[in-house]
């Protein structure tokens, strides 16, 4: 039996809450490698909305065992407001059908409060690098103190005396750099007590995770890897410095959770059938006119965990072929398909050009993106709907020649085709657990 890692192909917001969700009534267990509540994913169940960010999708699902691996950054007390919110909804969450490891690293106030402090500080920079535009949650600043080893993980809560040690270590480095931004200092106690409050609540929940997920797999359980975010969000390769603070292609899934690379059997790609981003960066197939406004409308593009309205463009297939590449991904799960319903004419970029020099990747190099000129190909639209198909037959032909077009130029099969929020309103062409 497979495992499936499933990463986004894009920036991001391509529907992989959905697809999460679907694959995960075919899963035993459902694990998040990476990200922290910066991430959004909307499920829709019955008609019920769920809006999660640091829980995996698995979690409204009963019989459905959901971890947090070591690869995520957590900020305890969003965590346990997400918890409430959905036991409101009625959904079960408890020690038996969740498990943190012990040595994820935690999000705390001061972290939040030095991003947001840079981000202003960035606004009103004259240099070529100016506002990442980040979500303000500090997930960049608890990832940097990871890497510099002062972090503050899970398993430290309950050992009271190696707490008190790491915490002058932290709050030297982070007061510091509050104080030269103007902001204000974080108290040493006030923190301290914040976190003896929250300790209880989440002492139930710690694990040994790459331990518990090497246990699964011997018994033959099923486990889907949820990624977050997308590849051109990944602080390696991704469009950096526009990224986001961690590694979110396909081989995280098994650093992330302590498991090794053979673990990952199946990597599915989550596709949008045009293209959309949040935030500051190049985007080569920005559509700044009716058209990407008339995407945006119709596909209901506002960020699950900001609110922030998505830039909308064409399909880019040199990106989505780049991230092919990078994750190893062996089929995509294209969404969004009826989004383009009724549209006269679609443009699909094929390529870049770049001071008259054709590429058929991104570069690396910031100028050089900002000075990409996408080449695209015309393709004839449809004026049927696509919306809530079930089967091919139901498809336009026209839009039966768009996806295959796009399989052409992106080097992979369409494996699961989504036309509306509903997890039924799916075609499934092959199951990845079993591919």
């Amino acid at each position: 039996m497979a495992n499936v890692v499933v990463v986004g192909s894009q920036w991001g917001d391509e529907g992989k809450g959905k697809i999460v969700d679907l694959l995960s009534e075919r899963a035993d267990v459902v694990a998040r490698f990476q990200g922290g509540h910066n991430a959004g994913h909307t499920l829709v169940i019955d008609g019920t909305v769920y809006k999660l960010h640091l829980l995996p999708s698995g979690i409204v699902r009963k019989g459905k065992l959901s971890v947090i691996g070591n690869g995520v950054v957590i900020d305890p007390w969003a965590l346990f407001k997400e918890i409430d919110t959905l036991r409101e909804q009625g959904v079960d969450v408890s020690p038996e059908n969740l498990r943190i490891a012990d040595n994820a690293v935690l999000i705390l106030p001061l972290h939040s409060n030095l991003d947001q402090a840079r981000e202003k500080v960035a606004s009103g920079s004259n240099g070529k690098i100016g506002k990442i535009g980040t979500t303000g949650r500090g997930i960049g600043p608890a990832y940097e103190d990871k890497v510099a080893r002062r972090a503050i993980r899970v398993g430290d809560l309950i050992d009271p005396e190696l707490l008190d040690a790491k915490m002058d270590a932290l709050l030297a480095h982070h007061n510091t750099l509050l104080r030269g931004m103007g902001s204000e200092e974080i108290n040493r106690e006030d923190l301290l007590k914040q976190l003896e409050e929250i300790t209880p609540q989440i002492t139930p929940y710690i694990d040994v995770v790459w331990k518990l997920l090497n246990e699964e797999r011997r018994k033959g359980r099923r486990i889907l890897y949820e990624g977050a975010q997308g590849t051109m969000l990944d602080i390696d390769h991704g469009t950096y410095p526009y990224v986001t603070s961690s590694n979110v292609v396909a081989a995280q899934a098994a650093i992330g959770t302590g498991q090794g690379p053979n673990a990952i059997d199946y990597v599915l790609g989550i596709t949008k059938a045009y293209t959309t981003r949040v935030g500051s960066g190049p985007f080569p197939t920005e559509l700044e006119d009716e058209i990407g406004q008339g995407l945006g409308e119709r596909g209901h593009e506002f960020g699950t965990t900001t609110g922030r309205p998505r830039r909308c463009g064409w399909f880019d297939a040199v990106l989505v072929r780049q991230a092919v590449t990078v994750n190893g991904i062996n089929g995509i799960a294209l969404t969004k398909l009826d989004v383009l319903d009724g549209m006269e004419e679609l443009k699909v970029c094929t390529g870049y050009e770049i001071d008259g020099e054709l590429f058929d990747h991104l570069p690396a190099s910031t100028l050089k993106q900002a000075r990409v000129v996408p080449v695209y190909e015309t393709m004839e639209g449809w004026s049927e709907t696509t919306y809530g198909a079930r089967t091919w037959a139901e498809l336009p032909a026209t839009a039966i020649k768009y996806i295959r077009r796009i399989e052409e130029l992106i080097g992979a099969p369409v494996a699961l085709l989504s036309t509306s929020p509903e997890r039924e309103d799916t075609i499934l062409v092959h199951n990845p657990f079993e591919d």
